[in-house]
């Protein structure tokens, strides 16, 4: 098939001689299986399009002023057989598509799981696959290794035939990861964890960045992928342990302060918890998580009594750390407790939330606030201390 395709693109690769085509040519199966479904397509489309220019030259040619011997017959105006080729031969062609678009959607499903790492060659049944976070930031890649408790910002490895597991998401805005050698894009959008499975067969150094715009340094944000054999994997992560270095959540609050032309950064050791912080939009200290509000959510909200509590969901880093010249000083839940008991409930402050005895309420785990008076909720600021009471309640 890669032969097949060569020639197929071979009209194309001599006027782009001067490119690099790598999605014509990648080193990872996934995006081979895509190339393969791109020239397909386009050779598919190619047995019409080329019959149209061909006839449109040949029609201007044999039927030109000139050309005195043309037959001419003015009364002509229908063909059962033309209309059964115009109309036979672009169905078909697009039955065709349809079927291998339909089966290409599922095959290449980002969020599948591998169960090939080549042609010719399934997943072994011991192949562990390796787990790599991905966080788009302003204007840089942070790559968090669960596996090993390690993490790198613009450069990111794995070994080669080793299926990858990339779990993708934003700090701040949209943008889009993309490895052209390895498979195709994926958004990274915040609050949200879109996942990407993927394999490299071939080692050496390839090139990622976003193919989302996202703001002054989007130019910039690009990183480096190595394709490594086991063992130089496994060096490549023993020296990243050994340069030392911590990035916890202080660590990554000022990461992800807008930045261009960012250097290879490595850290021998990162909070465990990060990564889904950062997907519950939650790693400042004391805030609570997204997951945790929705769970009160599905219990009936917070109510009017919780409004004044929410901080409306804002992407400018700068304000939400506190920094804006303008403006009120930002709120948000950073959790509900008492010391006191509500109306018989008892009120489990270590989850935030209101618990009620199975006899005295229909609803089974953590309840809301809903129903309370808004005086009995006080508004949560930024700069608020993470424990302590939050909820006071009038008897």
């Amino acid at each position: 098939m890669t032969r097949f395709r060569a020639l197929a693109l071979l009209p194309l690769m001599a006027v782009l001689s001067g490119c690099n085509l790598v999605v014509m040519s990648p080193s990872g199966d996934v995006a081979s299986q895509q190339a393969n479904l791109i020239t397909i397509s386009t050779l598919l489309m190619l047995l019409i399009i080329i019959p149209v220019m061909v006839l449109t030259v040949l029609f201007a040619w044999r039927y030109r002023q000139s050309n005195n011997t043309a037959q001419y017959d003015p009364d002509w105006d229908h063909s059962t057989q033309l209309e059964l080729v115009i109309w036979a031969a672009p169905l078909l062609i697009i039955i065709c598509l349809g079927a291998l678009t339909w089966m290409a959607t599922h095959l290449l499903d980002p969020y599948r799981p591998l169960d090939r790492i080549a042609a010719g060659r399934p997943v072994p049944a011991d192949t562990k696959m390796l787990d790599v976070n991905v966080v788009a930031l302003d204007w840089k890649w942070l790559f968090i290794y669960p596996e090993y408790g390690i993490a790198t910002v613009n450069e990111v490895a794995a070994p080669v035939d080793r299926p990858i597991r990339f779990n993708i998401t934003s700090s701040t805005v949209m943008n889009s990861f993309y490895i052209p050698a390895l498979a195709g894009q994926i958004y990274a959008m915040a609050g949200m964890e879109t996942k990407l499975h993927a394999v490299i067969n071939e080692p050496g150094s390839y090139k990622g960045f976003s193919a989302n715009y996202s703001g002054a340094g989007f130019s910039h944000m690009r990183f480096t992928f190595h394709g490594l054999a086991a063992d130089g994997f496994d060096k490549w992560v023993a020296d990243i342990k050994a340069g030392g270095g911590k990035l916890d959540r202080d660590g990554y609050l000022q990461l992800e302060r807008p930045s261009e032309n960012e250097p290879v950064r490595r850290y021998g050791a990162v909070d465990s918890g990060l990564f889904k912080a950062i997907v519950g939009m939650c790693v400042e200290p004391g805030k609570m998580c997204m997951h945790d509000m929705m769970a009160i959510d599905a219990k009936g909200g917070l109510g009017l009594a919780g409004i004044d509590n929410v901080m409306p969901l804002m992407h400018d880093k700068l304000s939400r750390r506190g920094t804006a010249v303008l403006g009120p000083v930002p709120v948000y839940v950073a959790g509900i407790c008492s010391t006191e008991e509500l109306t018989g409930r008892a009120v489990e402050s270590s989850l935030g939330v209101l618990n009620a005895p199975a006899d005295e309420s229909p609803m089974s785990g953590p309840i809301s606030g809903a129903g309370l008076p808004r005086s009995s909720i006080t508004p949560i600021s930024a700069s608020a201390p993470a424990f302590g009471p939050r909820l006071t309640a009038n008897p």
